[in-house]
Formats: C-alpha cells, structure tokens, sequence
C-alpha cells in the first residue's frame, strides 16, 4: 500500500492556520525571510516558539549559522506580502519593506499584527523539515485582523475581532 501524500497535505490544509514572515540575518549581513505557517507556541516559561522549514529551502543555512531570527504575524492587508515572501527570489524580497532591526539582527516587519525577536533555542530534525525553537526576548501586537490560510489558500476571519 503506498502512501498518498497529497491526501495527506489536504488533511493538513483542514486546519487554519495563521500566515508569518521568518526572518533572520545572514551571514553576510544581508536579510532573509520566508513564508511560514508552521509556526507555534511550545512553552509560555520560559518564553519559547517554534517554526519548521523545508529541507531544500535557499534560506536554510541563513537560519541554521544565525544567532536568532524573528517572526512577523501577517495582518489581513499583508497578503501581498506573503505571497512576495512565499515566490519572489530571494534576492528581491525586502525590497520595499518596511522593517525594523530586533535585538538579534533580525528584521522585524514593521505593520505586522505581532512579531516575536527570539535566540535561537534548540535545532531538530523532523523528516523533510527542520524544526528551529526560539526563545522570545521581545514582542508586540496591534489591534487587526490575521492573514489566515486555509486549504491551501488565503481565508478571512469573519467574526468582527479584526
């Protein structure tokens, strides 16, 4: 029996999630950033979160050799945004972008409904994935609604919270 991996990223995609901005700054001194939504809280003492990336993604050995990175908690008006961080080459991603130097380097993308600066924790593998947990040394929010995404593609929060 052979295993079906698109019915399986289908299962997956039931479930809402909201849409971030990673970030980190390589070791040229140049940013990075991704599309994530594999994003979590793992421990409220001491502060930790935790992000998973692709194996195969450019931007892998930015975050592995950084001290730290960030996360940037897309609003509903920042989906343009993802999708630049999601497809554009990497090269031009932050052209453009308005953001803020955290603690650790990383950028911090300025409008955003929350960002979290963190010291790299703990590194592990997970299959095709590599989980990296951070420690949070700061954070803020703002009132708005979230950018979600939703079996495979964007989807609004329609309860009046925004």
């Amino acid at each position: 029996m052979s295993f079906d991996h698109r019915a399986f990223r289908d299962t997956l995609g039931c479930f809402a999630t909201g849409v971030c901005i990673a970030s980190a700054t390589g070791a040229d001194g140049r940013p990075v950033g991704l599309t994530v939504n594999s994003f979590t809280s793992v421990s409220l003492d001491p502060p930790l979160v935790l992000f998973c990336l692709d194996n195969r993604s450019e931007s892998l050995s930015a975050f592995l050799e950084a001290p730290g990175f960030a996360l940037s908690i897309l609003s509903a008006e920042q989906q343009a945004l993802s999708n630049t961080f999601a497809r554009a080459p990497h090269a031009t991603r932050w052209d453009g972008v308005a953001a803020v130097t955290g603690q650790g380097g990383a950028p911090l993308i300025q409008g955003a409904l929350a960002v979290l600066d963190c010291t790299r924790h703990a590194i592990h593998e997970g299959g095709d994935h590599t989980i990296l947990v951070g420690r949070v040394r700061g954070f803020a929010n703002q009132p708005g609604a979230p950018l979600l995404y939703y079996r495979g593609g964007y989807a609004a929060l329609n309860d009046g919270r925004g």
